[in-house]
């Protein structure tokens, strides 16, 4: 009897090979030019990636003069999408001011990432990723409504944290 339990237990548990989905992240605003001094670094919000958005930041007040644009996050299994719905406006220049996603495992979770030019309208060239983290550079450049940027990405075989 044991043995069937156990059997049962483990083909329903989630599985996480090659997907962002069920993985806890935490997703946050940077901006810096020296990363070890940052102009700002906003309030992480963590969530287990699932249906639907996973994030819809909304404004946190200044912090020397910055605050955060309002943005939707959605993260599939092997995409995410950032949307702006809310204001309109340039994002402002600095090394790096943009978006940080920290999944919850030590391996280098992503293989390759790449902007989706079809559901894209921002001129995003500045991705890139290390260990669990992903990170988006929008500096300088303009949000609004219309504009959406998709990434698509090819997950490594980590395990749930």
């Amino acid at each position: 009897m044991m043995r069937w339990i156990a059997l049962a237990v483990a083909l329903v548990s989630p599985v996480a090979a090659g997907t962002l989905e069920g993985r806890l992240v935490t997703f946050t605003v940077e901006t810096w030019d020296d990363r070890a001094a940052p102009l700002l670094v906003a309030r992480g919000r963590t969530v287990a990636v699932g249906q639907g958005t996973e994030f819809g930041l909304d404004r946190e007040g200044l912090t020397g003069g910055l605050d955060v644009v309002p943005v939707d996050v959605e993260i599939g299994p092997t995409r995410i999408e950032l949307s702006y719905p809310k204001g309109i406006g340039r994002f402002y220049e600095a090394k790096f001011n943009g978006y940080v996603l920290r999944f919850e495992t030590d391996c280098a979770l992503f293989q390759k990432v790449a902007v989706d030019p079809v559901g894209t309208t921002m001129m995003v060239t500045d991705v890139w990723a290390e260990t669990g983290a992903l990170y988006i550079n929008v500096s300088g450049l303009g949000y609004g409504p219309a504009a959406t940027l998709a990434l698509d990405v090819e997950v490594a075989d980590c395990p749930l944290s």
